[in-house]
C-alpha cells in the first residue's frame, strides 16, 4: 500500500499543474469573449430643453430613453457578433413604459432610430465584413456599445450616433460607481453642420464621459450633454441624460459577479493548481523513488 502513495501524489499533482495550466492559458483567454446571448435593456432618464410649438423654449422637459441591444445569432459565430440596437427618447409626460408611436397625441416622442453593426467579440472593435450585417448596414468605426476586455488607460475610437463617425474617447481616470472602480473616457465631439432633424440643417455638439468596467470593458454609465441648434442659432433640443441609478446599480452588479467568475478561472484555479499541485508532485516523487531505492526485506 506504501508503494502507492508516491505514483498518488505524482498523478494528483500533475493534474492540478495541469488545471492551472488550463486555466491560464486556455480557460482565462476564452472566456475574454463577448456572449451571444446579449438581449439587455438600458434605461436612461434626464431633462431636455425644446421649442413649444411657437418655437420658443420655457424650460427643462423630463426626458427618458430606451437603448436595446440584441445579438443576432444568425449573423455571428465564434470571432464576431452581430448587433441590433434600438433607440428612443421620449418626454417624460404620463410616465411612457417604453417607446411611444409618431402619432403620439401627447406628442411625446423626440426621437427613435435603429443601427445595425458587428463588432470582434475579444477586442470589441467594429467589423464592417458584409457576411456580419443585414443588407443596408453603414460602416462603423471602434468601439461602440462596449469597450474590450482589460480595458486600457489610453484613447479609443469610439463611434459617433449623431455625425455617424468615430471619435477619440480619452482616457480620463478612475472613478467610482456604487463603490466599483471605473476607467473614465472623455468623448468630445466639436460643433458640427449636419442636419439636427428631419429636413433641418444646422449645429451638433456632443459632450460624454462614458464610464467602464476595466475588466469586462462593460459600460456602467454615460452621462450625455447634446446640443442641437439650427442654422441660426435657434434651439432645436439641449439634452442632458445618463443611465437610471436603478440601471446603473443593475450594470454594476452583473459587471462584479462576472469579474468574479473571470478571475476565478484566470488567477485563483492557477494559483491553487501551482502551489498545491508543484509540492504534491514533488513529494509524490521523492516517496516513489525512495521506496524503489529502499533495498528489499530478507
Amino acid at each position: 500500500m506504501r508503494r502507492l502513495i508516491g505514483p498518488v501524489l505524482c498523478c494528483l499533482g500533475a493534474f492540478l499543474v495541469a488545471i492551472g495550466l488550463l486555466a491560464q492559458f486556455y480557460l482565462g483567454k476564452a472566456l475574454l469573449k463577448t456572449p451571444l446571448n446579449v438581449d439587455e435593456v438600458i434605461k436612461v432618464d434626464g431633462t431636455a430643453q425644446v421649442p413649444n410649438a411657437k418655437g420658443k423654449v420655457t424650460g427643462d422637459t423630463p426626458v427618458l430613453a430606451w437603448s436595446i441591444y440584441h445579438v443576432d445569432t444568425s449573423l455571428s459565430d465564434s470571432k464576431v457578433v452581430s448587433f441590433q440596437n434600438s433607440q428612443c427618447l421620449v418626454k417624460n409626460i404620463g410616465n411612457p413604459v417604453g417607446c411611444v408611436k409618431a402619432n403620439d397625441p401627447q406628442n411625446r416622442l423626440l426621437s427613435a432610430t435603429t443601427d445595425d453593426y458587428a463588432t470582434d467579440r475579444r477586442t470589441a472593435e467594429s467589423v464592417n465584413d458584409p457576411k456580419y450585417l443585414p443588407a443596408g448596414a453603414i460602416p462603423h468605426q471602434g468601439v461602440i456599445n462596449k469597450w474590450p476586455f482589460l480595458a486600457e488607460k489610453k484613447t479609443y475610437t469610439f463611434w459617433d450616433d449623431g455625425t455617424q463617425k468615430g471619435v477619440p474617447a480619452t482616457y480620463a481616470g478612475t472613478d467610482e460607481l456604487d463603490g466599483h472602480e471605473v476607467y473614465v473616457y472623455d468623448v468630445k465631439v466639436p460643433q458640427t453642420k449636419m442636419d439636427v432633424a428631419e429636413g433641418v440643417k444646422g449645429y451638433y455638439t456632443d459632450d460624454k464621459q462614458v464610464y467602464v468596467d476595466q475588466l469586462t470593458g462593460s459600460v456602467l454609465n454615460q452621462v450625455e450633454h447634446q446640443v442641437r441648434t439650427d442654422l441660426e442659432g435657434n434651439p432645436v433640443i439641449d439634452l442632458h441624460i445618463k443611465f437610471t441609478d436603478a440601471q446603473i446599480q443593475k450594470l454594476v452588479d452583473e459587471a462584479i459577479s462576472n469579474g468574479k467568475q473571470l478571475k476565478l478561472i484566470r488567477t485563483i484555479v492557477p494559483i491553487v493548481g501551482y502551489v498545491v499541485g508543484v509540492p504534491l508532485f514533488l513529494i509524490g516523487l521523492f516517496l516513489t523513488v525512495r521506496t524503489r531505492s529502499k533495498p528489499a526485506t530478507a
